[in-house]
């Protein structure tokens, strides 16, 4: 293992071809990334402070149905096809009826709840109706086009899986011009309908690319219920903590300052993309590494450990240094908006340190593991970041970031090594008896 570096196991790729893959990988996460910033530059603009703030807020729900929607399906279809393709069909079918189902409570849920709330329209009915197309544009439909990139990353296909990323940003940021530049839209109702048809359009396309792998096989594969919850749950509650900031910090803060660090978590989000571009590229042979016990790979993730530091220290800096240039695409009333970049910029290098465990963890199946640490994370982070940016915003806030993220580093590293020593040893003691009894 050691001299296959980050290789997938068995597959013999030259170096050069994996750092062309991470490359391509990476190019497609920036550029995903860049065409998100400019939509949210454009909405920011044209729909005004007020409908951009309602916008922003049922985005942000939605932002936490999606990692329900499924159940943590789609990682069980990774790591069960990356080891074996024939499995593809019923996972498929596993995903299919859990994305429905849930998808379908979820869009109900929130369509019931969420009316009481937001108002986008004077007439109750319209505005149930354009609360539900939202939900369903940013649950269902981003969760089928999400599946899409991950079918082909449990295939190793990564130029389809880039093609789908770069596609989905690129259609979202063309949506956005024609309906506010060119047509004038100014209202989240307007929108909404936008942005429905723009995810139909690339669904479709999503369905057309990937039907020549196969026909799904309906039915649920049960022993993969727990490990997909086991999966979603942390994502859920970091959702959650995600929010906690944004919802006291509009609470305590002035309307700039609270624009400001949304835009600022948005850029640290983005920089983590130079990161996750390994992580996604590195999951499948990780899967495949890990089949016999964690311990196996555990050269494979000290190196990945090491390249993910590099890649978040160098995309820190990148952010640092371009930050002046923000105010131009957001607009001159961002007043505190380079220093929050360049305050929080840097939390990425743990963030990176921490993921490729919890990411190995996840490889290997340990889920129950990865989903206590995460999960203890984000309740214990949501709730430190909470009290902290009520006592001090927005330093507290900050302070509580770095404090969060760090950590994170020394637990999460600290379950990943308990469980390659146990592995290792249990490896040993089923191999003595077995050679004793060869001697025998």
């Amino acid at each position: 293992m050691a001299s296959e570096g980050l290789r997938e196991p068995g597959a013999h790729k030259p170096f050069l071809s994996m750092i062309m893959s991470y490359a391509a990988s990476g190019g497609s996460l920036i550029i995903g990334s860049a065409a998100q910033l400019l939509t949210f530059a454009i909405l920011a603009r044209w729909l005004g402070v007020h409908e951009f703030s309602v916008f922003v807020a049922i985005t942000a729900v939605a932002n936490i149905a999606v990692h329900l929607c499924g159940l943590g399906a789609m990682e069980c279809l990774v790591r069960r096809v990356a080891r074996d393709r024939s499995m593809y069909s019923r996972m498929l079918g596993h995903n299919v009826i859990l994305t429905g189902i849930s998808g379908t409570l979820l869009v109900l849920l929130g369509a019931i709840a969420l009316p009481f709330f937001f108002t986008l329209s004077a007439d109750p009915v319209t505005n149930i109706a354009v609360i539900t197309l939202m939900l369903t544009t940013n649950v269902v439909f981003v969760r089928v086009i999400v599946l899409t990139e991950q079918i082909f990353l449990a295939h190793s296909n990564f130029a389809s899986a880039n093609k789908v990323v770069v596609s989905f940003a690129i259609a979202r940021t063309i949506a956005a011009a024609l309906a506010c530049i060119v047509f004038g839209v100014a209202t989240v109702a307007s929108w909404a309908v936008w942005q429905f048809a723009c995810h139909v359009l690339v669904a479709i396309g999503c369905w057309y690319a990937v039907k020549g792998l196969g026909r799904p096989t309906y039915g649920i594969v049960r022993e993969e219920l727990p490990q997909g919850l086991y999966f979603s749950v942390p994502f859920i509650l970091r959702a959650v903590r995600q929010n906690a900031d944004l919802l006291v910090l509009s609470l305590v803060a002035s309307a700039e300052v609270m624009s400001s660090y949304s835009v600022a978590r948005r850029m640290l989000e983005s920089s983590y993309l130079s990161v996750e571009a390994l992580n996604r590229l590195i999951y499948p042979g990780s899967a495949k590494a890990t089949a016999s016990g964690l311990h196996h790979a555990f050269e494979r993730v000290r190196k990945v450990l090491v390249a993910a530091t590099s890649i978040s220290i160098a995309a820190a800096i990148a952010v640092f240094v371009l930050a002046p240039v923000l105010p131009y695409l957001f607009g001159r009333d961002y007043v505190s908006l380079v220093s929050f970049v360049r305050i929080l910029c840097w939390v990425v290098v743990p963030i990176a340190m921490w993921s490729v465990a919890m990411e190995a963890m996840g490889a290997s199946g340990h889920h129950p593991a990865r989903a206590s640490v995460m999960g203890l994370g984000s309740v214990l982070g949501a709730a430190l970041t909470a009290w902290a940016t009520w006592y001090a915003p927005p330093v507290g806030t900050f302070i509580s970031f770095y404090v969060i993220e760090i950590a994170m580093v020394i637990v999460s590293w600290s379950v990943f090594l308990r469980f390659v020593r146990r592995d290792r040893e249990g490896a040993v003691e089923n191999v003595v008896p077995a050679r004793m009894a060869h001697e025998g």
